[in-house]
């Protein structure tokens, strides 16, 4: 949900930008360039299984996965035509496509996160409990720019508590976790999953994790996105990406040692163990409760409407984009294929 000044010149002739950039052509594979959100890590474990498994490669596609720089990175460089797909926010394409409207160039089309991971992890020593309401009064540690830190209004109004209940202490990425465990402030934004190098350092009994989902801020997280100019030419080879990712995703739910193996082939610095932990993590927002009735990779259209709703209140948006116009299910996988097995009583 990252919002930046230059989102709207960066995108300004994205119309003309976004050209095809890949055909099939027979007997060949399609060269296709994806972006993550972020760096590499146990969150996107799956793309990486799929890539390594060949099963990219059996739908005739030569698939490049780079990292990334933020969701509005994602976005602006699916809309210029440098990456025909890419990982990124929900709210940030509510924004982008708000603030360019007419006919989208970027759609998303396969749900990842069927909740953001939004939380705020408080240390009980600081009086911080499993209510939202018990940060009143405390410091919170957020970097400027970053999606939990700017969906805090949706909490407050849902709880109703003051938009400043707190006082926010901005803080690098980088240098959250040090904050915490020094105490410097009483709490921290976190996306859950990216709270593993916390965990680490602290122990479970000593931190209350407050999730933005149990506040009832219901909000479609991280998605992957497509430019309309391939759904438009070319939506076999968006289908047969989709195939691919989603096959690696059921098995990476069945098992995620593989994917985490596959990970590292391509960062083999990150520890097997922490990874693990974090695609656990991942694992809970990706299959929510949702997806038991509808599947991985969809939505409900309810759903997204709402939360353009609260994007467009939020962040005073002149235009709210409709839900059809920011997702697009049709080449998602039959529902079959996009079925987890019912949890174990």
């Amino acid at each position: 949900m990252q919002r930046r000044p230059f989102i709207a010149a960066a995108t300004a002739t994205a119309a003309t930008l976004a050209t095809p950039a890949v055909f099939a052509q027979a007997g060949k594979l399609t060269p296709l360039k994806f972006t993550l959100d972020f760096r590499i890590n146990g969150q996107t474990a799956p793309f990486f299984l799929a890539q390594a498994k060949g099963y990219y490669r059996d739908e005739g596609l030569d698939v490049t996965i780079d990292t990334g720089a933020g969701s509005v990175a994602s976005i602006t460089r699916i809309a210029s035509g440098v990456y025909q797909l890419g990982l990124g926010d929900i709210s940030s394409l509510v924004e982008f496509n708000a603030q360019n409207p007419g006919t989208p160039v970027v759609q998303a089309v396969y749900q990842y996160y069927n909740r953001a991971p939004f939380v705020i992890i408080g240390r009980k020593d600081r009086g911080v409990t499993g209510d939202f309401r018990s940060l009143t009064g405390k410091k919170v540690a957020a970097a400027a720019v970053e999606s939990t830190r700017r969906a805090w209004p949706m909490v407050a109004r849902k709880q109703g508590m003051r938009g400043d209940a707190f006082q926010w202490q901005t803080t690098d990425f980088s240098a959250r976790d040090n904050v915490m465990v020094r105490g410097d402030v009483d709490a921290a934004t976190y996306f859950h999953d990216s709270a593993v190098s916390l965990f680490a350092r602290m122990k479970a009994d000593e931190l209350s994790v407050l999730k933005y989902s149990d506040a009832g801020v219901n909000l479609y997280g991280n998605a992957v996105l497509a430019s309309s100019n391939l759904i438009a030419q070319n939506p076999k080879v968006v289908a047969a990406f989709l195939r691919a990712t989603n096959r690696a995703i059921v098995e990476t739910f069945a098992n995620p040692a593989p994917s985490i193996a596959a990970m590292r082939q391509r960062e083999p610095i990150l520890d097997e163990k922490v990874e693990l932990e974090r695609w656990g993590l991942t694992a809970q927002y990706v299959g929510a409760a949702d997806t038991r009735g509808h599947g991985l990779g969809d939505i409900r259209k309810l759903t997204l409407e709402q939360q353009v709703d609260e994007v467009a209140d939020t962040f005073g948006l002149k235009t709210r984009p409709s839900a059809d116009a920011l997702f697009n299910s049709s080449m998602l996988p039959a529902r079959s294929e996009r079925t987890l097995p019912a949890p174990k009583a």
